[in-house]
């Protein structure tokens, strides 16, 4: 993992793994390490219950269990953070290396939480697509067919790497286009909505379906839930 550097007055570099080591304690599921008690009225997120997912087909429990628990470790270390930032700001100590390796850690723990919840919510879906409906039509359109933008938007999930794929609409000018976006914190486009958003990494779907990420994608596609996709329209 990369190394953040530091040159001191003294000319030597001081490598900073902070930033990294904590984004590995995510990725397997740990928290951050709980700090002490802060003065502020931060609000807190809590984990929301996806349990109706269970026994979803082409999903087994113990794959989404794992998942919830993984999403619930979001959720702490978003509130950890902001309750960290928040002390340190109180403290007047904002101009310190550990305010800035936290506000970069933010948007990690952030989008992590906000990007699972909008994936399960995506889920659970029996019924299809309505071709008469707002994103049946804005597909349409900007794609040419239903089918073109399926075919675009599999074959971005099925990129080497881990990450997301996410249909996201420009809000300026309301144009659909898939997206690949390689860390929780990086790569979202600017004043764009997430539409319908595919988890990629191996916690998602390795215990079901080992490298056969096709398979999985083709399983997420038969469980979409369209209403709660459409919902998300602007």
């Amino acid at each position: 993992m990369k190394l953040r550097t530091a040159v001191t007055s003294m000319g030597i570099l001081v490598g900073t793994a902070l930033s990294a080591s904590l984004r590995a304690q995510t990725r397997t599921g740990d928290t951050l390490p709980a700090g002490k008690e802060t003065r502020t009225n931060m609000p807190s997120y809590e984990p929301k219950d996806f349990s109706r997912l269970l026994g979803m087909e082409g999903f087994s429990d113990t794959l989404l269990k794992n998942h919830f628990t993984l999403y619930q470790g979001y959720v702490t270390n978003t509130n950890k953070v902001f309750d960290a930032l928040g002390q340190i700001t109180q403290d007047g100590k904002a101009a310190t290396p550990d305010f800035a390796e936290l506000k970069r850690r933010l948007g990690w723990e952030f989008n992590g939480m906000r990007l699972h919840e909008l994936y399960f919510d995506n889920l659970g879906g029996k019924a299809a697509l309505d071709k008469g409906g707002k994103l049946a039509k804005a597909i349409e359109s900007g794609f040419g067919a239903y089918d073109r933008w399926e075919a675009d938007f599999k074959a971005t999930g099925t990129m080497r790497g881990i990450g997301w794929t996410i249909l996201y609409q420009d809000n300026v000018g309301g144009r659909l286009f898939n997206q690949w976006i390689n860390e929780h914190d990086t790569g979202h486009p600017a004043g764009c909505t997430p539409l319908l958003i595919l988890d990629v990494f191996e916690h998602a779907f390795m215990v079901d379906y080992g490298l056969k990420r096709a398979d999985y994608i083709g399983a997420f596609f038969k469980n979409i839930d369209w209403k709660a996709v459409e919902g998300r329209v602007r």
